[in-house]
């Protein structure tokens, strides 16, 4: 016991000031939430503008919309449009003919295609953009292709694209970063009274910790001999 007492102490001095200097950089981090630290709050705010393309096969693909994303699939330019009302849908960029929207036998292609052993599939499952599954955690109409070692690929179904892949040491991960910002509700909630108390207060019991640690080694030195 005596042995472990003494490896705990030195143990205590090494790695003393290293927890106490992540306590209180932690706590620094989770005093304010993260959309005050980029500056989120500062942006006035701007009613979004419709997206013009003058002379572009495109002008009329899309009466109100707010972005544009180009991209290559199955040899040719696919134009991925987002409207205003955060629909998307794709076009061909050439023509700006609708594409249609992907089924699920394209979805297990793309995988099978693009993911490594994503040609071994469990089951594949459409979610609707309002009723995705929590790892995915976005308001888009996906396919879920989940694979036989776990893995959920997310194709979108009116991107084309795949968007998202959830192994499960990510889903692992993603519980634990929920349990070390204690929000397992929705696990992006940097900043909250219970995170911050916490944080405090660990932040308080190091420090107490490593001038108890002074204390006890200048006692052991000014101790008079039996």
């Amino acid at each position: 016991m005596r042995t472990l007492a003494k490896w705990h102490i030195w143990l205590g001095w090494l790695v003393g000031v290293p927890i106490a200097m992540w306590l209180a950089t932690g706590l620094l981090m989770v005093s304010r939430p993260i959309e005050q630290v980029r500056g989120d709050h500062l942006r006035r705010e701007v009613a979004q503008q419709a997206l013009a393309i003058p002379g572009s096969a495109l002008a009329g693909a899309e009466a109100n919309l707010a972005e544009m994303h180009v991209t290559m699939q199955d040899g040719r330019a696919v134009a991925v449009l987002t409207g205003l009302d955060g629909s998307v849908r794709r076009v061909d960029f050439a023509t700006g003919a609708p594409l249609p929207a992907l089924d699920a036998a394209a979805a297990r292609a793309l995988v099978a295609g693009r993911i490594m052993g994503g040609d071994k599939v469990e089951r594949v499952t459409l979610f609707p953009a309002d009723k995705t599954p929590f790892d995915f955690r976005r308001p888009l109409a996906v396919w879920q292709v989940a694979l036989e070692d776990g893995t959920n690929v997310y194709v979108g179904r009116d991107t084309g694209n795949i968007e998202a892949v959830r192994t499960r040491w990510w889903r692992a991960f993603d519980f634990a970063w929920g349990l070390h910002i204690m929000d397992l509700s929705e696990r992006e909630d940097t900043s909250h009274p219970v995170l911050i108390l916490f944080a405090a207060i660990s932040l308080a019991g190091a420090l107490i910790g490593c001038v108890l640690m002074f204390r006890r080694r200048k006692a052991r030195v000014t101790a008079p001999a039996a």
